[in-house]
Order: structure tokens, then C-alpha cells, then sequence
């Protein structure tokens, strides 16, 4: 349905990790009942499937991450 030019790219990050970068405090808010259907806090996540790059940002640097989807879009 997207179309042929469609990549899907799976940041894979524990919500824990995702929780301690978050300066505005979102969150927390969440947890606290203030933001309803959080994904990931009140509302389901599916991980995909099968995406065509995942990159890992707990273990990764912003730059390998980037990188890994450069290198992947350049090779198409």
C-alpha cells in the first residue's frame, strides 16, 4: 500500500532508556495518568515485524545509527 520507495526502520530503545532522555518529563506525565493512550505506557507497542533497519540507540552512537541508514538508502 505505501509503495515500492516505502523503508521502515525500527529505532529499537528500552522504554526504560527511553524514560531517562526525556527532559520535557512526557513520560512521567504518562505514568502519572495526565497523557491517556502513551504508547509504550498505557498503549500497546508492536515491535515490527520485519523493518528493513533497525539501529540501536541504547548502544549506539547517533552517528552509527545514522550512518547504518545512509549506508542502507545509498545501497538502493
Amino acid at each position: 500500500m505505501l509503495g515500492k520507495d516505502f523503508v521502515e526502520i525500527y529505532v529499537d530503545c528500552p522504554i526504560e532508556v527511553c524514560e531517562s532522555r526525556d527532559p520535557k518529563e512526557i513520560y512521567k506525565k504518562a505514568r502519572n495518568g495526565e497523557i491517556k493512550d502513551f504508547t509504550g505506557i498505557d498503549s500497546p507497542y508492536e515491535i515490527p515485524d520485519n523493518p528493513e533497519i533497525v539501529v540501536f540507540t541504547q548502544s549506539d552512537t547517533v552517528e552509527q545509527c545514522v550512518n547504518k541508514i545512509l549506508d542502507f538508502l545509498s545501497s538502493r
